[in-house]
């Protein structure tokens, strides 16, 4: 059954990530301590905070921070424990001060210490193996949107191509940037592409270096719309070979 879990936006339509929700529903009845292992942006913190709501969560390689937090809680979530420049002396004293823990590390790893303490493991794997949580993710990301920058349009995704390389974190910004882009004026495109180049121009082939900025996006469309370099080359007035060379100067942007 397609759900969203509202409590923690944690989106169950795939078995995997329903066995994970599963798992952290139990965890959060229980008093053991346990490590969610998973890729950047797969949803580790989300769970770890709905097993653990009122703990406070510290990145590992914060250890100063991360000591003195521990002095002061009997609960609390580490992420990316696997960058603790000791994990010795912060497992000794997560022992000695009995304190709950849930972690959260980016890769499964070989530790005695960790895997002493860790009672219960359990991996979240990528979204490109949860294939079914993606439109969902996209529609809640599209709400977002929405109530960020204002408007009901909904995303136009006749050429998206979710991108899944951070899982939820890559995939959020696409939507968002996508959304904002897809009803931008003309003034706004252009403050844009000056804000790019202000830090970046200096030199005396700058013209030619950063033509690729608009020569790429209009023959990207261009061969798109009229599926013919023949086509593009009458409509924007260019001689065929010109065209040709222009296409073979962009390949690296063009395929």
């Amino acid at each position: 059954m397609v759900q969203v879990v509202v409590v923690t936006n944690f989106i169950t339509a795939s078995e995997a990530s329903s066995q994970a929700f599963k798992t952290a529903t139990l965890l959060k009845t229980l008093t053991v301590n346990a490590l969610i292992m998973g890729e950047i942006g797969v949803g580790k913190k989300c769970l770890a905070s709905f097993i653990l709501p009122d703990a406070s969560i510290i990145d590992a390689s914060n250890f100063d921070e991360l000591i003195n937090t521990l002095d002061n809680s009997n609960e609390i979530i580490i992420t990316n424990i696997e960058n603790s420049p000791n994990i010795k002396r912060l497992i000794q004293i997560i022992r000695d001060n009995n304190i709950r823990v849930i972690a959260t590390s980016k890769q499964a790893f070989s530790n005695d210490d960790i895997d002493d303490i860790f009672s219960v493991k359990f991996d979240i794997p990528s979204l490109k193996n949860r294939l079914e949580d993606v439109d969902l993710l996209i529609i809640k990301f599209e709400e977002e949107a929405s109530k960020l920058f204002g408007g009901k349009q909904i995303l136009n995704k006749e050429n998206f191509k979710a991108d899944l390389s951070q899982n939820a974190k890559s995939l959020k910004r696409q939507v968002m940037i996508n959304y904002l882009l897809q009803d931008i004026k003309d003034k706004e495109l252009m403050e844009i592409i000056q804000n790019y180049l202000h830090d970046k121009l200096g030199s005396n082939s700058d013209y030619r270096d950063f033509l690729y900025l608009y020569e790429v996006p209009l023959i990207k469309s261009g061969l798109k719309k009229f599926k013919s370099q023949l086509q593009l080359s009458d409509r924007l007035g260019l001689n065929r070979n010109t065209l040709r060379k222009k296409i073979a100067d962009n390949k690296e942007y063009l395929q």
